[in-house]
């Protein structure tokens, strides 16, 4: 096959434009640090992408939702820590009621100081956390408590579960009604104030059984405050296992998409070298033309 001048020349150009598409990729490469730029570059890559991107996603709202629940759990601690020194100072004020040397103002006294613990109380059962409340189960809407004479209760005692990993579901709420005294002999702890109000504004404590009845309110809190601990160390332990998914979808995702620093620059390095080989060779190749004898 007879080889032309215009054969040789065009091989040339098709060389030298080759080298450019090589410094270019290596150019892009290093301005970037990704190996690819676009899905043609290495579909290979980009699907893989698209897949640890997907998982690296859901593991980022993963640990917005644990961020959730840890303040629904946290905000319920505090707010049964709270009820337990309220009922402590209800208890330490029926002991001091049932002194037979109080007069009926002593009483009354006691009694004004019971109704705003009571209030307290409701204000603490109707905690909103972003809006919603805390202390009625799935029904975050309402307020489980309405202040009144008689106080109104009505717990939703649902679980507001939220999904903390893969296929698991975590309960963030506790159960309201546990949480503030639960029932005892039929009453809820407000009822029970209430009815400690009645008494004490009558001038007497009647069987004086109401110890009893606080003692088992506490009870019930502590076992709630119990279950919300188990709970909270479970959170703990999924809140790590989820950040070391963060760290290894994160390390998998760099491996795929980033480009090695180092190696990109050794090959732009060497394509440049190439490429001015190729200018050089391409000088040899195409012959001068008439124009460069008139220059």
């Amino acid at each position: 096959m007879r080889v032309t001048q215009g054969m040789l020349a065009g091989n040339s150009l098709r060389h030298l434009s080759n080298n450019y598409s090589k410094m270019d990729k290596y150019m892009d490469q290093l301005a970037t640090n990704k190996k690819i730029t676009r899905p043609s570059d290495d579909p290979v890559v980009a699907m893989k992408g698209m897949f640890y991107r997907t998982n690296l996603s859901e593991v980022e709202q993963y640990k917005r939702n644990l961020s959730e629940v840890y303040q629904w759990m946290e905000n319920s601690e505090s707010g049964i820590e709270h009820s337990t020194q309220v009922l402590h100072r209800v208890r330490e004020l029926v002991v001091q009621a049932q002194n037979g040397t109080n007069s009926p103002e002593d009483l009354n006294s006691i009694k004004v100081e019971i109704t705003q613990l009571k209030e307290d109380l409701a204000n603490v059962a109707n905690t909103k956390v972003a809006g919603r409340y805390i202390y009625n189960g799935n029904d975050t809407s309402k307020p489980p408590v309405t202040l009144g004479n008689p106080i109104g209760v009505s717990m939703d005692t649902g679980d507001f579960t939220v999904e903390v990993s893969k296929g698991v579901q975590l309960k963030a709420n506790v159960n309201p009604i546990n949480a503030f005294g639960g029932i005892v002999d039929g009453k809820s702890l407000f009822a029970t104030l209430e009815s400690l109000e009645t008494a004490l504004g009558s001038g007497s404590l009647g069987d004086s059984s109401y110890l009893d009845l606080l003692d088992q309110h506490f009870s019930n809190m502590s076992a709630e405050r119990s279950d919300l601990g188990a709970r909270h160390n479970r959170l703990d332990l999924i809140s790590d296992r989820v950040n070391s998914q963060e760290i290894i979808a994160t390390r998998i995702l760099s491996d795929n998409e980033d480009a090695d620093v180092e190696r990109v620059i050794t090959n732009l390095k060497t394509q440049e070298s190439v490429l001015r080989a190729s200018l050089s060779a391409s000088a040899r190749i195409i012959q001068p033309t008439l124009m460069d004898f008139l220059r």
